[in-house]
């Protein structure tokens, strides 16, 4: 730990809001901690720069872009006659700042693949209270806010609502990196409209134009961005990369792989292991994408022929075809494919779902049934933003749409199987 003497009031400059202070000695402590810097290794949208270049950004960026941002709103809320301790402030600061550090590398694909029963959310908390152990109990307020079991429900709306600052910031921060405008939103606007009322977070009316652009913004940005066509296959890649290495290792065949990898490959774990095994999360913490990715670029000379073929395609950026409709395809659609590929190269049926195979995706920009966003009114009534927007097509936004995809190899993916 720091010596108590050294200056822990820092200033980051930030490429989207400019200079970003710490106001606490303990948030210093606990951005510097190992941790909290794994963040620094983690890309917050893992393969998108495969479509848009600029999307280098990290998740320590947004951390420390989110904890800004709850800042600004709490000075808003107190300044509204709203009563915010000191102690209050800083705990709900540092609930922010960790909200996402249980991702992992490629965070979903890692999830999906060599760690099972365990979101990156129970992760957060694992690490919350390991963190918690070892500052002496200080961060104890602050997770009572992140789990939402704190007397004043506004301050967890802050860090995990449907119009938190966790959202203000990645709305915002992806949209400056990938170049992408629909996402532009205006942070400062909304911030400044936020109050309370009854302990629960609420908008002021007159700020309903700039929510009725946020939610638009989401939903551009999930078909745009987060789910855009590209992007989901480079990510299925990963993770049929990742279960297929798990599948030799769990069948002892020798990998390449650094040793914090090598301890997720070669054994099962899932919540279990990260509740009665402290070391479990030790390792974890020690994962970033630079262990992925040094993996898949040494497989792809392994002589598995699937792990080799799969990590030569992202490596290369051949990645999976990929077609989206609303009717999901029937089996009769996925076995043509998976018969003419198992033709082509002689591999078998199970080896060929490692190329072919369906999912689906969805995205709900606003669903009133899990939080709302409230407006207050000058009358002192309440209304959900749906109800009260002008527009017709926020009502609409709040209808989950779900599509379906496959995913089936280009030819250059055939030609390097039947090559092995």
């Amino acid at each position: 730990m720091r010596n108590s003497k050294y200056n822990k009031k820092k200033i980051f400059n930030d490429p989207v809001y400019g200079f970003i202070s710490l106001p606490f000695d303990l948030i210093f402590d606990i951005i510097e901690h190992p941790f909290f810097q794994r963040l620094r290794r983690i890309k917050q949208l893992g393969l998108t720069h495969l479509v848009y270049p600029g999307a280098l950004h990290t998740r320590f960026h947004h951390a420390m872009g989110a904890m800004h941002l709850t800042m600004k709103a709490l000075d808003v809320i107190k300044s509204k006659g709203q009563k915010v301790t000191k102690t209050e402030r800083k705990a709900t600061l540092i609930a922010i700042l960790l909200h996402d550090i249980g991702h992992g590398p490629f965070s979903h694909a890692l999830e999906y693949s060599i760690v099972g029963n365990v979101t990156h959310e129970d992760i957060s908390s694992f690490f919350m209270q390991r963190l918690n152990e070892e500052f002496d109990g200080k961060l104890t307020l602050a997770i009572k806010i992140f789990e939402n079991k704190y007397k004043k429900p506004f301050l967890h709306q802050l860090v995990s609502s449907q119009l938190d600052m966790d959202r203000l910031d990645y709305l915002r921060r992806d949209s400056f990196f990938t170049g992408v405008s629909e996402g532009v939103i205006s942070s400062e606007r909304i911030i400044s409209m936020l109050n309370v009322e009854e302990s629960n977070l609420v908008i002021e009316a007159k700020g309903i134009y700039s929510i009725e652009k946020f939610i638009i913004a989401r939903r551009l940005m999930y078909w745009q961005v987060y789910l855009h066509k590209t992007v989901l296959s480079a990510e299925r890649l990963v993770v049929k990369i990742l279960a297929r290495a798990k599948e030799l290792a769990l069948d002892s065949e020798e990998l390449f792989c650094t040793d914090a990898l090598r301890y997720f490959l070669y054994q099962n774990h899932d919540r279990n292991s990260f509740e009665n095994n402290k070391d479990t999360l030790v390792r974890f913490s020690e994962l970033d994408d630079f262990d992925i990715t040094a993996s898949i670029k040494m497989w792809q000379n392994h002589s598995d022929p699937i792990l080799s073929s799969l990590c030569k395609s992202l490596v290369n950026r051949n990645l999976y075809k990929i077609d989206i409709r609303k009717k999901a395809f029937s089996k009769a659609e996925v076995d043509m494919h998976l018969n003419k590929l198992v033709s082509a190269t002689g591999i078998s049926g199970k080896e060929a779902s490692y190329f072919i195979f369906t999912d689906s995706i969805k995205n709900n920009a606003y669903n009133p049934k899990k939080d709302k966003i409230n407006l207050l009114f000058k009358n002192g009534e309440i209304k959900d933003i749906a109800e009260a927007a002008d527009q017709l097509n926020i009502n609409a936004l709040t209808e989950e749409v779900v599509k379906h995809f496959i995913c089936y190899p280009k030819q250059i993916m055939v030609d390097n199987l039947k090559n092995k």
